[in-house]
């Protein structure tokens, strides 16, 4: 090798946060002055704050917030498990999550299970070894049951759920009258003059889409006109779902004169394939959905839908939460239930005949409130 040649030069290792420890070691002093000095505890005089507040701003030194709130027994997080976070609901349920947490002193750390029971289970473990003082969970839509929880119950973890439960689940929830919701949607389409409504119904171990569709069947019931099993589509609520099942519908001897989705990512599925087969919404199809999906107003034509309250369901769900923390043990479960708002649009207003309920409506159970 020619004399001349240089050696390449090793590329620089990342460097390591700085510690209290190399602080203390570099002035030859104790961790325990550098940590008083940095807290400007009495016990330490001028001169040695001074050193120790110069050398910590040269070395860019960082104070870990989490470990000091650890070590006083309180971290003050939350941790907050979604299924996603792409749509309009959850982004909004999670910003009235961490507004309202600011304001009780808390910050969030938040997880997606992806709509797979596994992570979950991931994101719970996380979460535990974060040491949060409360987890917050929607649970994905392949969850089955809830024993991956019992860890946090046994230590002792304040844990709400919110918007999705599972079926006779005992536990501290906020949720949104979702049978109300299917109520109010499938009547609005009798109301329009529609008698063979489809409904596209989600997996029915969760609260949200089992409501749903109990609401579909109380209107139906109250109406006079008979469920027809076949009318009903089963999936997982996806765009792709919506397409597919909405072929299955026109397929049948007698199409649906109205869908009923219990999500819109589905509605706006089977409004593609409603336009594919040169066919008109309200005029031929009326359509609603479920969630308010911000797209529901941007389409043409807008799609009627249901507003879940995602902002006020997050504040909700912390108040909820700091409520369980202040409650003497072997306090009665929670749960508060909030009011579904219709949304009509275009996309329902098929003008038709309007039906009329029977004599005696079918009762329906009333929303609860706080019990």
């Amino acid at each position: 090798m020619p004399s001349s040649a240089r050696k390449k030069a090793a590329p620089d290792k990342a460097a390591s946060p700085v510690s209290m420890s190399d602080l203390a070691k570099e002035l030859g002093v104790s961790v325990t002055t550098i940590s008083r000095a940095l807290s400007d505890h009495f016990s330490i005089g001028p001169a040695t704050k001074k050193r120790v507040l110069q050398l910590a701003k040269k070395r860019n030194y960082q104070p870990n917030h989490l470990a000091a709130a650890l070590r006083k027994g309180k971290s003050k997080l939350i941790g907050v498990i979604v299924p996603h976070i792409y749509g309009s609901f959850f982004p909004a349920v999670t910003h009235g999550i961490e507004r309202a947490a600011s304001k009780a002193g808390y910050s969030v750390i938040l997880c997606q299970s992806h709509e797979d029971v596994e992570l979950e289970r991931q994101c719970l473990e996380t979460l535990i070894g974060a040491q949060v003082e409360g987890i917050l969970v929607s649970l994905a839509r392949t969850a089955q049951d809830l024993r991956h929880f019992q860890k946090v119950q046994q230590r002792g973890t304040p844990l709400v759920f919110f918007d999705r439960i599972l079926e006779n689940a005992a536990v501290n929830a906020v949720v949104l009258d979702d049978r109300k919701g299917g109520y109010v949607t499938t009547r609005h389409l009798l109301e329009q003059g529609c008698r063979r409504i489809a409904h596209f119904a989600g997996p029915q171990q969760l609260n949200i889409y089992r409501n749903r569709r109990q609401g579909y069947l109380d209107a139906l019931e109250e109406y006079g006109v008979p469920a027809n099993e076949e009318l009903i589509v089963y999936c997982d609520m996806t765009l792709e779902d919506g397409q597919q099942g909405m072929k299955q519908l026109l397929s049948l001897r007698t199409p649906p004169d109205a869908v009923f989705a219990a999500g819109d990512f589905t509605a706006m599925g089977a409004l593609h394939t409603i336009r594919d087969q040169l066919l008109q919404v309200p005029q031929d199809i009326a359509l609603a959905g479920f969630s308010n999906e911000a797209f529901t107003y941007l389409l043409e034509p807008r799609i009627t839908s249901v507003n879940q309250k995602g902002d006020q369901m997050g504040q909700a769900v912390i108040q909820l939460l700091l409520d369980v923390v202040n409650q003497q043990p072997g306090q009665p479960l929670q749960q508060v239930v909030l009011e579904p708002e219709l949304l009509v649009r275009t996309s329902s207003l098929a003008g038709r005949e309007p039906a009329a309920p029977k004599a005696k409506p079918a009762s329906r159970k009333p929303a609860a409130g706080r019990k």
